[in-house]
């Protein structure tokens, strides 16, 4: 469905500029922008992915990766083509990269979809939910009055005014830091990682439930060094964030050998010092996904790859020592 982008302005000689992402592509006439979905149509900005879904399935939503929001629960996922970031390795390339059939899904049907399933909301996901914006808006709103939940999987490239019109709808976040390094982010992503950083600090400070992913490629971003100043970086926000370090497989463009597990290992060993959880992922070592209580040790959620059954948790807290756990549930 064709609708007018929320967040464009007008050049001369008809052209505009998206200030959706920080992008902001400037298009002539017939032009389309980096996501391949807004296009300069007669001097507007027109988009025309709203509502045109890739999937929909419904996913437990540690498969998010979000462990500390209603473990164990269900949630409807689904995504647009396309995305705002070019990388190398992008394991969803065939609807983030290239144009593929879609469905019309409007907002209140995927409200409907999500209450049939008995979801805990919906999560937008699979490629970048930021360039479906006025299509988040709009089925967030919806599922907030039907008691539901909005999560968003992002790369966390967006600009400062959509970002604020849009964190009052949001729940939950799951951001792709895909490494502390600008240099990383010009020629893996063809983005910046200035706007990313803000943007999580910004999650952070509007009091949406956040956590980190950071995908480890070996000879990119994995080095001591990298793993301790991204670390840093979030603990510096907040200590009580949970920061997920997954292991990179060849795909796309991309056929540097995948991630060793003692990268990962060590990654968390690294982490471990300074953040109180840390997480494993697209790995299989004992225990990894299990979440424990920071000041006691006590076992908190058992995990079984993506299912989880809480244990020791009891309004929030650990039920051995009191500590408040920051774990939604």
């Amino acid at each position: 469905m064709i609708k007018q982008a929320s967040y464009w302005e007008s050049l001369s000689n008809r052209r505009v500029v998206c200030t959706l992402c920080p992008a902001e592509c400037t298009l002539t006439e017939g032009k389309v922008g980096i996501c391949g979905s807004r296009r300069n149509d007669g001097g507007q900005l027109l988009t025309d992915n709203y509502g045109e879904v890739v999937t929909i399935a419904v996913d437990p939503i540690e498969k998010k990766p979000l462990y500390h929001f209603y473990p164990s629960s269900d949630i409807l996922s689904t995504g647009a083509n396309g995305c705002n970031f070019k990388c190398q390795h992008c394991q969803n390339w065939t609807i983030s990269q290239e144009k593929t059939r879609t469905s019309f899904v409007p907002p209140e049907q995927l409200v409907e979809i999500a209450m049939q399933h008995r979801s805990l909301g919906v999560a937008f996901t699979y490629t970048e939910p930021v360039i479906w914006y006025e299509y988040i808006v709009d089925a967030a709103l919806l599922l907030r009055e039907a008691g539901l939940k909005t999560v968003l999987v992002s790369n966390g490239y967006i600009n400062p005014a959509p970002l604020a019109g849009l964190v009052g709808l949001i729940d939950a976040a799951n951001i792709d830091l895909k490494s502390i390094r600008g240099d990383f982010y010009r020629s893996i992503c063809k983005g910046k990682v200035e706007p990313v950083l803000e943007n999580i600090a910004a999650l952070a400070k509007f009091g949406v439930h956040l956590e980190i992913t950071n995908l480890i490629i070996p000879g990119l971003n994995d080095s001591d060094r990298d793993i301790e100043d991204l670390v840093s970086f979030v603990a510096g926000i907040s200590d009580m964030i949970p920061l997920h370090f997954s292991a990179y497989r060849p795909d796309y463009k991309m056929n540097i050998p995948a991630t060793p597990i003692d990268t990962l290992l060590r990654a968390r060993q690294i982490a471990s010092e300074k953040m109180k959880y840390v997480y494993l992922g697209n790995v299989d070592t004992e225990q990894d996904g299990h979440t424990r209580c920071p000041k006691c040790g006590h076992l908190l959620i058992r995990r079984d790859f993506f299912r989880a059954k809480i244990v020791g948790l009891k309004n929030g807290r650990c039920t051995a020592c009191d500590f408040a756990t920051g774990i939604i549930h």
